[in-house]
C-alpha cells in the first residue's frame, strides 16, 4: 500500500511538474512574442499627394510618418524643411519654413517673373517625389528627388538620400553609417569604377574635376546592401547624369553600423 501510495505520490508530482513547465513554457513564448514586437515594432508611413496649378507648376509627393512619437516629427520636419527650402530663394537654408508659405512664395515670384517677361511661354515647375527605399528597427533611409525648371537649358534635378535612426529619429552622416570612413572610401573605389564601366566607355580620370576619388554626399540603405549615389554636377558634367550603385550587404558588412 506505502509503495502505491509513493507511486501514486511520484506521478502526481511528475504531472504538476509538467504542467507547470508547459504553464512556463507558454508564458515565455508570450513574453518572447512581445518583446519582439516591441523591437520590430517600425513608424508606418501614407502617401500624400499635393498639386498647386495657380500659376507655377508644383508637384509634391511624399510618404508621411504618422503618431506623434519624436521619430515620427523628424522625418515630417525633415522632408518639410528640404521641399520649403528647395521653393525658397533664401541664400542660406532657414529651419522650420512653412511648406505652404514657401509654395505661396514660389507662386509669387513666378508671376513677378511673368511680368516682367510677359512674352515669355515658360511656366516654372517644380515636382518633388519621395519614398520610403528601406525600413528597419535601426535606421529608415527615405529618398528625396527634387527637379526644379525656372528657365535656363535644361531644369535641375537632385536626389537626397536621408538616414534616420529607427529609435531616436536623429539624421544620420555618414560617419554614423559605416565605419573607418578612409578604408571605406578606397573598399568603395573598385565599385564606383564598375559602374561607370557599365554607363559607359569613360574612365575614372573623366571625373571629379582632377580631384581624388571620394565618397559621395549621399549615401543610403536600400533592400540589397549600401546605396551609393552621386549627384548631377556633383562629380562630373550634366551628360554624365547621375552615377548611382549598390554593394551588396554580405560585401560591406565589416564597414556596416547599422542596418
Amino acid at each position: 500500500i506505502i509503495r502505491s501510495i509513493q507511486m501514486q505520490n511520484n506521478i502526481f508530482n511528475r504531472t504538476f511538474i509538467a504542467l507547470n513547465m508547459n504553464r512556463l513554457f507558454g508564458l515565455f513564448l508570450v513574453f518572447i512574442f512581445f518583446t519582439s514586437c516591441v523591437q520590430e515594432e517600425v513608424v508606418t508611413f501614407t502617401s500624400v499627394s499635393k498639386i498647386h496649378e495657380e500659376n507655377a507648376s508644383i508637384e509634391i509627393n511624399i510618404p508621411v510618418a504618422q503618431g506623434e512619437t519624436v521619430l515620427s516629427k523628424s522625418i515630417n520636419k525633415t522632408i518639410n524643411d528640404h521641399i520649403a527650402n528647395m521653393l525658397n530663394f533664401s541664400e542660406e537654408p532657414v529651419n522650420n519654413l512653412d511648406l505652404d508659405q514657401a509654395i505661396e512664395q514660389f507662386d509669387q515670384e513666378y508671376s513677378s517673373f511673368k511680368s516682367d517677361i510677359a512674352e515669355s511661354a515658360l511656366v516654372w515647375e517644380a515636382i518633388f517625389d519621395s519614398e520610403v527605399i528601406y525600413q528597419s528597427s535601426e535606421v529608415i533611409c527615405i529618398a528625396l528627388n527634387s527637379y526644379l525648371n525656372t528657365g535656363g537649358a535644361h531644369g535641375n534635378m537632385n536626389i537626397t538620400l536621408y538616414n534616420f535612426d529607427g529609435e531616436t529619429g536623429e539624421l544620420l552622416e555618414p560617419k554614423d553609417l559605416v565605419s573607418d570612413l578612409d578604408k571605406f572610401t578606397e573598399f568603395v573605389k573598385p565599385y564606383f569604377i564598375q559602374a561607370i564601366a557599365q554607363k559607359d566607355d569613360e574612365g575614372i580620370e573623366e571625373y571629379f574635376f582632377g580631384d581624388p576619388f571620394h565618397l559621395p554626399a549621399n549615401i543610403g540603405i536600400n533592400d540589397d546592401g549600401l546605396l551609393i549615389l552621386y549627384n548631377v554636377y556633383e562629380i562630373g558634367s550634366y551628360a554624365q547624369g547621375i552615377t548611382e550603385f549598390t554593394i551588396p550587404f554580405e560585401d560591406v558588412q565589416a564597414f556596416l553600423q547599422y542596418q
